[in-house]
């Protein structure tokens, strides 16, 4: 037990410590990005893993030689892409059942998908790349929601190559920059920070909602 929480505690802290996992594992790390990508994307019970710092991470990394960036970004594009597909698939088949049974799914969660879906229509597939938890959420919705597989594939590639080439890129690029090679921690909590916005705006305006009913009232 030990040794799988100090596992999963490696895993969703990987943003931080990615540049010992490369140095240490060295080609081996590419697996585990593709993993950790797969499954923030593909499975509804890990939201918590890293995202939008993994890949800027990963592609600072890449700028000072440690990975090769446009594999990288190829097997990372790949990763989210078949990770969001799955995520829909089982949407599709088993999402009535894992909602009803109200242990997997937080039922905040998809209410915040849903609400998101509400603005958005299917673009919500592409939006959602760049908001925590609604990623996750958002093919989950769409499979239980039976959009159509191929107009789904269309916005899943398109999101995927945006997030993965925004992130990734803008890592690789800035992180040549002296400034962000001496503070990557700091450079990292930014990044969160600021992908965690949308969340933050999604519920401020929630509580707003609320207020007003109960004004209504």
């Amino acid at each position: 037990m030990e040794f799988l929480a100090r596992a999963l505690d490696v895993l969703v802290h990987l943003d931080r410590s990615l540049n010992t996992v490369v140095q240490t594992y060295g080609v081996w790390a590419y697996p585990v990005l593709a993993a950790v990508i797969f499954a923030e994307t593909g499975l509804v019970v890990t939201p918590f893993l890293p995202g939008d710092s993994l890949l800027f991470a990963a592609g600072a990394i890449a700028a000072r030689g440690g990975l090769n960036v446009w594999a990288l970004a190829a097997l990372l594009t790949a990763a989210a892409i078949v990770g969001d597909a799955v995520n829909y698939w089982v949407g599709r088949a088993l999402g009535a059942r894992l909602v009803a049974a109200g242990r997997y799914v937080r039922q905040e969660h998809l209410d915040r998908t849903h609400a998101f879906y509400e603005r958005h229509g299917a673009k919500t597939i592409v939006l959602a790349r760049f908001v925590p938890i609604v990623r996750t959420f958002a093919p989950f919705v769409a499979g239980v929601g039976r959009m159509t597989y191929s107009r789904f594939t269309v916005y899943n590639v398109t999101g995927a190559l945006l997030w993965v080439g925004i992130f990734v890129f803008g890592g690789y690029w800035f992180g040549n920059l002296p400034l962000v090679q001496r503070h990557l921690t700091l450079v990292l909590a930014g990044v969160i920070a600021v992908s965690l916005l949308p969340v933050g705006l999604e519920v401020v305006r929630a509580w707003r909602g609320k207020q007003g009913s109960r004004h209504r009232r």
